[in-house]
């Protein structure tokens, strides 16, 4: 039987996977929180996984990252 996801993990690989894809472009976490309408704060805790987000900031990331859901949403 497969490992339980904790709601912490999910948060956890969700910020980790939106810090992988921010360097890979080589933006700051300044320049993503600019592009996705999101306090630099809010960016900070989303990669630390420190904060549950809704749906409609995940899509800002997602389309300010330019990059496909399945990239944001690995375990």
């Amino acid at each position: 039987m497969p490992p339980k996801t904790t709601i912490p993990s999910l948060l956890s690989h969700f910020g980790a996977n939106v810090r992988r894809e921010r360097t890979t472009r080589q933006l700051t976490q300044e320049k993503l929180a600019e592009l996705a309408d999101l306090n630099i704060r809010t960016v900070q805790k989303i990669e630390a996984g420190e904060i549950n987000i809704l749906i409609t900031t995940a899509f800002r990331l997602q389309k300010a990252l330019g990059c496909a859901w399945d990239r944001l949403m690995l375990l």
